[in-house]
């Protein structure tokens, strides 16, 4: 064990790879907030529980920890960045691109396309579910 009585070496790997760190792209996930579902990246941090974000796009503003979920993204920024430093710098880490092919991303792009479907896009939903279940119990009876 280690000294301390603690029983992780001191050359283990931390437990978490989030960190609040400058240039970490969060998403907000407050439904009550205006920036609801978008990206933003802290800019600087103010305090233990609130950061400041910006995104292109998005007026910069001081967030709290609690209404944002941190992303394993980061973008290569200084602190306190201008606009157009920050809207190159999430050009070339291709943001909305690495989201959009993330599990967490395409979860969320799968919800959002099932909550706008129509009445009877819902309809041919059920019809085709019923279809697959029909041909996956012949297959298993066979």
């Amino acid at each position: 064990a280690a000294p301390g009585g603690s029983h992780r070496r001191a050359n283990d790997d931390m437990p978490f790879n989030r960190n609040v760190e400058i240039g970490r792209v969060a998403l907000c996930n407050l439904k009550a907030d205006a920036r609801y579902g978008k990206l933003l990246v802290i800019v600087d941090i103010v305090d233990m529980n609130r950061v400041l974000v910006a995104a292109p796009g998005v007026k910069r503003d001081v967030i709290s920890l609690r209404r944002v979920a941190i992303t394993d993204m980061k973008v290569d920024v200084e602190r306190k960045c201008d606009e157009a430093a920050l809207a190159a710098a999430w050009k070339s880490a291709d943001v909305e691109g690495s989201w959009a092919k993330s599990a967490w991303g395409k979860k969320i792009a799968r919800q959002n396309a099932r909550a706008n479907l129509t009445d009877f896009e819902r309809f041919k939903v059920a019809l085709a579910r019923t279809k697959r279940s029909a041909l996956i119990k012949k297959a298993l009876a066979a």
